[in-house]
């Protein structure tokens, strides 16, 4: 009990339940969106080669800006090789998936083949400046540095193959010829029938609309849309055998078992896989529909092939394009699906049509 005349301390006032509320809000405000931005945000990418990094075990060359591009050179020495060509690969692959042409054919006509590792995959520094155009630039600057003279030839798949139209549009006077395989297509290229593009868009996969269109639309939410887990993001991310043909099923252990698999992601999905997307399914400021010939002198040809049966790819973009194009020459392969290359006896087929004209046998 106090003493006699002496007044207890007045209890505080407790705080009122509305400022309590106020501050809550704040923190959330400030707190929640640097959560969110550091959920969207990609990691860094884990350069071949530096502190932490993977090492370095392939052949790689300097490109002006510091960048290094990994290859591969197979068939006939560089020195002695009649025709040179370089391929360029597709999504989630590397130099070793160059085309597969036959040591037979390499002898006989003295073919020369260059692949390399797209920036960003397996060995090559990612390009965070990557467009359309500045992987033709990458191809043309490679070429210099193998020094394989004035002209070369050329060949890209699936995503590789969507390259070749960025090739002809800005190093078309270095080109000998072109074989364009598969390609991805952009569903937002200027000139494209709304009737054409709708039919390809809607043989995706539901996921795959999406994934597409987060890249086209909302391009700093693609590194976020394909690593979370609370929807099914790309199915080609995925490997989804819904996307396969019934050849496909045959071919794809040749591509799904690679030992070097490891390799093509190990500096970061977003470096190859996400940038591929986001570049690919784009903002493009020109179409493949206003090209020109870049062969009118008939020194060379353009040649564009594509499995009817593609369900990674929509073959109806390519049908389009080669109906609109009158001088490109187009095969279309009735009972084949995304992964004709690689079946057996293809890619001599293809490269025999691309130097020497040959026309591949009907189905």
């Amino acid at each position: 009990m106090a003493a006699s005349g002496v007044k207890r301390p007045p209890r505080p006032a407790p705080a009122s339940s509305g400022g309590m509320v106020r501050k809550l809000i704040l923190a959330l405000a400030v707190f929640l969106p640097a959560l969110v931005y550091q959920q969207l945000q990609p990691p860094p990418p884990k350069i071949c080669g530096s502190p932490g990094g993977p090492p370095v075990t392939g052949t790689r060359t300097q490109l002006k800006d510091g960048r290094h591009l990994a290859y591969l050179e197979s068939g006939v020495p560089k020195d002695q090789a009649k025709y040179k060509i370089i391929f360029v690969h597709g999504f989630d692959s590397c130099r070793y998936d160059a085309l597969p042409i036959s040591p037979e054919l390499a002898q006989e006509l003295g073919i020369y083949q260059l692949s390399f590792d797209r920036p960003g995959y397996a060995e090559s520094d990612p390009n965070p400046a990557s467009t359309e155009k500045s992987i033709a630039l990458d191809v043309e600057e490679l070429a210099d540095n193998l020094q394989l003279g004035p002209k070369f030839y050329l060949m890209g798949f699936s995503m590789g193959g969507e390259i070749m139209w960025s090739c002809l549009k800005h190093i078309s006077h270095r080109l000998a010829g072109v074989a364009i395989l598969g390609p991805v297509g952009n569903y937002w290229w200027s000139g494209l029938p709304s009737n054409v593009s709708w039919h390809a868009w809607n043989q995706q996969l539901p996921q795959d609309k999406w994934a597409v269109w987060v890249s086209h639309h909302l391009p700093w939410l693609t590194y976020w849309w394909n690593s979370q887990k609370l929807f099914p993001a790309s199915s080609v991310i995925a490997y989804n055998p819904a996307l396969l043909s019934e050849e496909d099923k045959l071919i794809m252990p040749k591509f799904a078992f690679r030992t070097y698999m490891p390799q093509i992601r190990q500096q970061g999905e977003y470096s190859c896989l996400h940038r591929d997307m986001t570049v690919g399914f784009g903002k493009w400021s020109w179409s493949p529909l206003e090209l020109e010939d870049p062969f009118a002198g008939g020194e060379g040809k353009v040649h564009l092939w594509h499995g009817a049966e593609d369900l990674i790819v929509p073959v109806s973009l390519s049908r389009y394009l080669s109906e609109k194009l009158p001088w490109v020459v187009y095969h279309e392969l009735p009972k084949s699906g995304h992964m004709f290359p690689l079946a057996d006896g293809m890619a001599d087929t293809i490269v025999k049509s691309l130097l020497l004209g040959d026309q591949p046998p009907q189905a």
